[in-house]
């Protein structure tokens, strides 16, 4: 753990199951968790999902018997390719199969995940045989269908029902409806329980030299073997050896059960990494209830010696459980199954800087050929993941640091050249909106972010006087840095408190690393020019130039952080997904 924080401020800011003073729990991703995902190529949310299907209305191809229908699950990827997940058991003599096999995918929130269905009749000399042994250009193909992941589990009950088609041989622009099949999805999720925690220390040993120590906790679960596995961290307290730190958070699933053994350690911090340990106890969930009901304070030992010599060293320092609380954590499907949405919007930089449109270096360039400029990637790409998380489609649009023919310049415009609405039809009318503006305005500047940022916040809070069931995001794409920075920062911290993320596409050669005190990730939580810290971070920044190449796309970059933005917002006002 002699690496676990790289620095000052990530060290002494909550990490892992950590406070809801600098940052909810769910802010805050389990590290351990985190990274060993993240080193097997799991980016963003991810949810294990287990699907199961069940058809009516199938074709039938036996002549003395109905069809024997087996289902073939593929997922589509980016260039069209399918790749089998796996395929169901064979039901005989059946039109109207419910298969029992379920087949398990990983959700990734920030890609589309397109999944195609295929049914076969499966001929009577294969029956014995191994479904995952037969060939499938042997049995009777009896229909298709296709969907994205994400249409399926927005709806209430997670059931969408499909038309099955194949080609009409006679006719080779039409296809026949060969039946329906029904697909559901469940969250394979082991516990939602989570537990609350505040632990406090008194007469802790003082291991700095000129000063007191500066303790924080790392929580850990023993697996076979005697392994430590950390799970979660709490905050630096410096100078102080009675700490009491912020609450901690524990799923019961992530721990392993409420009997299972913890280990508490306490660290005194070091900024070379290299933190020492003050003590530590073993104790399960179910004794640290106890232990707070009781109200007293458990020993803190230290391990001495090594080897066979190996001992425990019994301290008079001791931890204590202020608090103990148990409550549900609702899960980002849970609220999409309930019928939250996610609402997208647009504002698109139109200074000068991004060149003359009508030259091929400019960064607004519309090339002939149909190859799409960086402002229309990025535009596709998140609009084609958001558009299934809103139901009408209707995108508010805007444009900034532009003059619009016989006007001033305006730093927030209605993309569609409409004065009165400033919403599009999906997102191929984005895009002609787009093109459109750049024939119609006067590239000019500077790069103001405040008044769309300002025009956003407006329509998330006029959604929640209305009791509305909806959370925005703004896709903010750029050329440069900002010329409004106290501006922004004060409009991004009144905004914090709404319904409303903001991602930021940097494009372009530009140096950005101003840009980067917007995202909480590389910085300290924003503040105002009144003195007053942002309630949470909504801000995501990406260059575009280093995701654009390579496996994580644009999209993975900048989406990753969405649903821990969404449920940070759900929880901290303790909204529940009920329907």
């Amino acid at each position: 753990m002699g690496n676990c924080f790289s620095d000052v401020p990530g060290g002494r800011a909550a990490i892992g199951g950590t406070a809801r003073g600098l940052l909810n729990a769910i802010d805050a991703p389990n590290d351990a968790v985190d990274n060993f995902l993240r080193s097997r190529g799991y980016h963003g949310l991810f949810s294990q999902i287990e699907l199961s299907f069940s058809a009516s209305g199938l074709r039938d191809r036996d002549f003395l018997s109905k069809s024997d229908p087996m289902m073939v699950l593929y997922t589509r990827g980016k260039h069209g390719a399918l790749e089998e997940i796996g395929r169901t058991e064979v039901v005989l003599n059946s039109l109207d199969p419910k298969w029992i096999t379920k087949h398990l995918i990983m959700y990734h929130f920030e890609v589309v995940q397109f999944l195609v269905f295929r049914v076969y009749d499966v001929d009577t000399q294969f029956h014995n045989f191994d479904v995952k042994m037969l060939r499938l250009e042997e049995q009777q193909f009896l229909g298709e269908a296709t969907c994205a992941l994400s249409e399926i589990i927005i709806k209430s009950d997670r059931s969408l029902a499909l038309e099955l088609r194949r080609e009409d041989p006679i006719r080779s622009m039409h296809s026949q409806n060969c039946g329906k099949l029904l697909v559901h999805a469940e969250e394979c999720v082991g516990s939602k329980t989570t537990v609350e925690m505040i632990f406090r220390c008194s007469d802790l040993e003082n291991r700095d030299l000129f000063s007191k120590s500066d303790p924080f906790l790392i929580i850990s679960k023993l697996v076979e073997g005697g392994t430590h596995i950390p799970i979660c961290k709490t905050e630096v307290i410096k100078n102080d050896l009675s700490p009491q730190w912020k609450p901690v958070f524990l799923n019961i699933q992530q721990v392993g059960g409420k009997d299972n053994p913890l280990i508490l350690e306490c660290y005194n911090f070091n900024t070379n990494g290299k933190h020492d340990l003050i003590g530590k106890v073993q104790k399960s969930l179910a004794e640290l209830e106890k232990l707070h009901a009781s109200g007293q304070g458990e020993t803190l030992f230290l391990p001495t010696g090594g080897g066979h010599n190996s001992h425990n060293k019994v301290l008079k320092s001791r931890v204590y459980l202020d608090k103990f609380s148990e409550s549900v954590q609702y899960s980002f499907l849970d609220y999409l199954s309930a019928g939250f949405e996610l609402n997208f919007m647009v504002a698109i930089d139109f200074t000068a800087s991004n060149g003359n449109p009508r030259l091929p270096d400019s960064l607004h360039y519309i090339d002939p050929s149909g190859r799409p400029n960086a402002y229309q990637k990025a535009i596709v790409e998140v609009g084609e993941v958001l558009q299934f998380y809103d139901s009408d489609k209707r995108f508010p649009t805007w444009g900034f640091g532009a003059r619009p023919i016989d006007g001033p310049v305006s730093h927030c415009f209605n993309l569609n050249g409409s004065s009165h609405y400033c919403e599009v039809e999906g997102i191929q009318g984005i895009m002609m909106a787009y093109t459109s503006a750049l024939l119609n305005v006067s590239l000019a500047g500077p790069t103001l972010f405040g008044p769309v940022i300002s025009n956003a916040a407006l329509i998330a809070s006029q959604s929640v006087a209305t009791g509305a069931r909806k959370y925005f995001v703004l896709l903010i794409i750029t050329d440069g840095v900002v010329t409004d920075l106290q501006e922004t920062k004060d409009a991004l911290v009144k905004a914090s408190d709404l319904p409303l993320s903001i991602l930021i596409v940097g494009v372009g050669g530009a140096d950005f690393k101003e840009m980067e005190i917007l995202d909480a990730d590389k910085g300290e939580r924003l503040e105002s020019s009144f003195g007053r810290v942002a309630s949470r971070d909504i801000v995501q920044f990406v260059p575009f130039r280093d995701v654009q190449s390579g496996e994580i796309s644009v999209v993975q970059a900048l989406l990753a952080e969405l649903p821990t933005q969404f449920l940070s917002y759900m929880r901290n006002r303790n909204i529940q997904p009920t329907l």
